[in-house]
């Protein structure tokens, strides 16, 4: 939002489809990616309205001005969105100590789907001139009990005399007053008073700032974040609450590196990608996707997309546990996975070996090495050997230094060296604005056609857009 633009209606813009209601009303054109309404002054000035939903006419109540635009907070509707539902959770809204875990309750979840796509089409176009062409299916799932990984803060609140567990309130460092949450898991959504029980009772209370959630099919995983040592009693109440509610406790006194089990044995911690007869095990605090039921059908949508070939060599960039490498291995011939995270590459091999046990068929030679993919030059590309394919699922940052490198092939034959490009990409990304940026190396400086792009619904009800595309060289 710039702040330098002048208010002066431009006479060559259209007047705003505010203009002519009654005073202090307006009518909302749109909806921005974080689930604001936008509308505009007669004068031409934008208004950004928390609540507000397109096409609805409104009034608001305006809590930050710049020269060309205002922040506001709905109080009034005049005319409602056939769009507009009510919330699913108590503790969602406007009011003060709402929740601020999700911000699209009061939309339908079709019109989620359908702003998320704008929003990705916009990207593509507008910030590289890229335009798809086809647009994939959106991936849709359950809307609530979704959320199968999730970091609750914990907060002994001294006044009241009361501990809070849960996500912040809207716009607030304050931890809401969550008794339930509908989109966590519904036996974990129970867990949440008793949990705030447990705490209260502890000695411990005022020193456990947090508890990482991490479920996988067949168990429950809580990871308690303490500043000081528990003590014995702590230690005897935490076990105790593990086995009357069916979760495994892990106890995180430092880093993320110095997570252990409370009390080894039990459940291994794993999901399933059953169409590839694959199984995960993972660690609490490793990465995997928040979604499980859009993820299974993520991984088999760009298998399919990727269409490998027991004849090809498959690259997948940002590996992780190998959640798409794995799957990758039961159909190409040769399969190299590249991360980062020396302590994901050992997770992912460790995976690999899991999995090679008891399958009628091998999977294809895999091999799993770690590196840092934001440093990528041409050569290092090189060095990597030919493939006739990739995926690529980077985090939020996305994969500049890789599509830059890929670019720079292209653009400068002479350092390929008998290496020629993958005939096909299929890109995950978590963050439309940085695969657009990307898509915008692929497509105008490395020689590729945006062929598919589509939308993930992988986290509903909130803001957050998950998209695939794919990339062809012509």
């Amino acid at each position: 939002m710039s702040q330098d633009s002048p208010t002066q209606q431009d006479p060559h813009i259209p007047a705003s489809p505010s203009a002519g209601l009654p005073d202090g009303q307006l009518f909302v054109e749109s909806l921005d990616i974080e689930a604001q309404g936008i509308a505009h002054r007669p004068d031409g000035k934008v208004v950004f309205i928390d609540g507000a939903l397109p096409f609805e006419i409104v009034s608001a109540k305006v809590h930050r001005k710049k020269n060309n635009w205002e922040a506001a907070t709905l109080t009034e509707i005049h005319r409602e969105s056939p769009q507009r539902v009510t919330p699913g959770c108590p503790h969602f809204g406007l009011h003060e100590g709402a929740c601020g875990g999700c911000k699209m309750q009061h939309l339908h979840a079709s019109s989620q789907v359908a702003i998320k796509q704008r929003v990705l089409e916009d990207n593509l176009w507008h910030l590289a001139k890229v335009k798809a062409e086809m647009l994939l299916r959106p991936i849709e799932g359950p809307a609530w009990g979704y959320r199968y990984r999730a970091r609750l803060s914990v907060r002994f609140v001294h006044k009241k005399g009361v501990v809070l567990i849960g996500f912040h309130e809207r716009k607030s460092r304050y931890v809401a007053d969550m008794q339930v949450c509908r989109v966590l898991p519904p036996h974990v959504s129970m867990l949440l008073m008793p949990l705030r029980e447990l705490i209260y009772g502890m000695d411990a209370r005022e020193t456990c700032p947090q508890i990482e959630l991490a479920c996988g099919d067949d168990v429950t995983a809580l990871v308690l974040r303490h500043l000081e040592p528990l003590s014995e009693d702590d230690l005897v109440r935490l076990r105790a609450f593990g086995q009357q509610h069916g979760v495994q406790w892990w106890l995180q006194p430092k880093g993320p590196d110095t997570v252990r089990l409370l009390d080894e044995g039990g459940a291994q911690l794993s999901y399933r990608l059953p169409e590839f007869g694959i199984t995960m095990p993972f660690k609490p605090t490793d990465f995997t996707q928040v979604n499980p039921h859009i993820n299974r059908v993520l991984v088999a949508r760009a298998l399919r997309l990727l269409d490998a070939h027991k004849s090809e060599r498959v690259i997948d960039w940002f590996c992780g546990l190998g959640n798409f490498t794995l799957p990758i291995a039961t159909g190409a011939g040769e399969v190299l996975g590249i991360e980062g995270s020396e302590a994901l590459v050992a997770r992912s091999r460790e995976n690999l070996a899991f999995n090679q046990q008891g399958r009628p068929s091998p999977l294809a030679p895999t091999t799993f090495v770690a590196r840092n993919l934001f440093e990528m030059t041409p050569e290092m590309l090189v060095s990597d050997g030919v493939a006739d394919k990739w995926l690529v699922d980077p985090p939020r940052e996305g994969a500049f230094a890789l599509s830059k490198a890929l670019a720079d092939l292209h653009q400068q034959p002479e350092l390929r060296a008998g290496w020629t490009p993958p005939r096909r990409i299929v890109y995950v990304s978590c963050n439309p604005a940085t695969l657009a940026r990307d898509a915008g190396l692929l497509v105008h400086q490395a020689g590729y056609r945006c062929t598919a792009a589509g939308v993930v619904n992988m986290f509903p009800h909130t803001a957050h857009v998950e998209s695939m595309a794919v990339f062809e060289l012509p």
